[in-house]
């Protein structure tokens, strides 16, 4: 699949060109035209040192936030382009970034800094590639490999486990042997990486089709930053519900659930509070009663350490905490329920719970999965009806209830939820004139 670079990038490098200089297309966006993608972002490495490059951009609208590492960001057509001179680092005592930087006249010598291979290919405007750690073969073959040695290219800056780890998921890449073995012994370097960074790494991998691959072979690494995990990868679960231990058992739920983070999240953490409930009885079967609840409880703890935003960490917690609770498929119950939760987090609980279900024994789960799917019926239905599950669809209002006699205050606030409980059991259609009158009726015990 052949994509059109953009006339902005196209222009910066032939007058670059034009100016005797050296400039290719480099990194993400060469990778991912190989990998038949259409690239986002455009990065443009040159021979020209930044004042070079300037001095061929005087006039045009210029960004200098990257000058110390050779970076100079140009505006065409009102679209951002970082144009960086070839360079070499110095070491990582941060583990994040280097401490100097050296300018270069080889393209050689700059690829060879980068992360993996793939990333280390320089296009060309003409679309001739510069590849001399054989980035394009290792794409063909779907291979993550590092530019040399694996350990020095991790202990330069930790975060590339988890870059690695991402692109393993999303791209269903396999990591090479070498690259492997350095991501195990050196994810301890995590320890150096801001909480954000990793974040960001993280809620890619999870939402990538090949996740459940990557949590199945590096639990060990997603350990070092959560290591309330550790004991649910070692989880052995003697039940007849469950045909798989703790960690096998999580990987299969996220897998089972769509590509949306939410859920991935959920399905991640649903279970992490059952080693802490673990009990046999007299027959050898495992229970872990009460889960639910501790479980949420540390998704809360582990959320909030990673940074994630209040939204993404609230709804997480209430669908692990929720997860398990039993929910009969009568219009009632579910109207109560699209009352507690709302419509758009109550059906992110019927997908948790049937990716749960896909994560158990199929034989004892089944008829559940089936009454699952009609619930989400019954409940899609409800929703379309406009039927009143909350107090705001209720035809009457807190005006209403003081027309009706009421004093204002919290009596008003008992009364309605009190008609509301009535509509929700179906004891009373949500009709104005008919809640009205059941107001009315009330009356007398107000008084007493």
């Amino acid at each position: 699949m052949k994509f059109e670079i953009p006339s902005g990038a196209e222009h910066i490098l032939q007058t670059l060109a034009d100016a005797g200089y050296e400039t290719y297309l480099v990194g993400g966006c060469v990778r991912d035209m190989l990998r038949g993608v259409e690239p986002h972002d455009w990065d443009i490495c040159t021979s020209a040192r930044p004042e070079e490059t300037e001095r061929c951009f005087d006039g045009q609208r210029i960004i200098e936030t990257g000058l110390k590492h050779g970076t100079v960001t140009v505006l065409e057509d009102g679209e951002p382009y970082e144009i960086t001179t070839y360079r070499t680092e110095g070491p990582y005592s941060d583990s994040r970034r280097p401490d100097y930087v050296e300018f270069v006249s080889s393209l050689e010598a700059d690829l060879a800094r980068r992360d993996f291979t793939m990333n280390a290919i320089a296009m060309g405007l003409d679309g001739s590639l510069r590849d001399p750690f054989g980035g394009a073969a290792d794409i063909q073959a779907g291979l993550i490999r590092c530019v040399g040695e694996p350990a020095q290219r991790f202990r330069e800056d930790g975060l590339r486990v988890m870059r690695a780890l991402r692109f393993g998921a999303v791209f269903g890449y396999e990591i090479e042997n070498q690259t492997a073995q350095a991501i195990h012994e050196n994810r301890h370097m995590l320890e150096h990486v801001a909480a954000e960074r990793i974040n960001v790494e993280l809620c890619k991998l999870l939402t990538g089709p090949n996740v459940g691959e990557i949590l199945r072979q590096y639990p060990d690494v997603f350990c070092q930053f959560w290591p309330q995990l550790g004991p649910l990868v070692t989880l052995e679960q003697h039940n007849p519900w469950h045909c798989w231990g703790g960690w096998e058992h999580t990987i299969h739920t996220v897998e089972a659930a769509p590509p949306d983070l939410v859920l991935r999240l959920t399905m991640l953490l649903h279970d992490i509070g059952k080693p802490r409930c673990k009990s046999t009885d007299e027959n050898g079967v495992d229970h872990f009663y009460g889960h639910p609840a501790v479980s949420a409880k540390l998704a809360d703890q582990m959320l909030r350490e990673l940074k994630f935003d209040n939204r993404t960490r609230e709804r997480v917690v209430t669908l692990v905490e929720y997860h398990d609770v039993q929910i009969p498929c009568r219009d009632h119950f579910i109207r109560k329920w699209l009352g507690r939760l709302g419509p758009e987090t109550f059906f992110q609980l019927l997908e948790v719970k049937r990716a749960d279900g896909m994560g158990q024994a199929y034989e004892l789960v089944k008829d559940r999965l089936a009454e699952l799917e009609k619930m989400k019926a019954k409940t899609e239905e409800i929703v379309a009806q406009g039927q009143c599950f909350s107090m705001k669809d209720l035809a009457i209002n807190g005006r209403d209830v003081i027309a009706a006699g009421v004093a204002p205050g919290p009596e008003v606030g008992r009364m309605l939820n009190g008609v509301l409980g009535q509509v929700l059991d179906g004891l009373v259609p949500n009709n104005r004139e008919e809640l009205l009158l059941l107001i009315t009726d009330e009356q007398p015990n107000q008084s007493n």
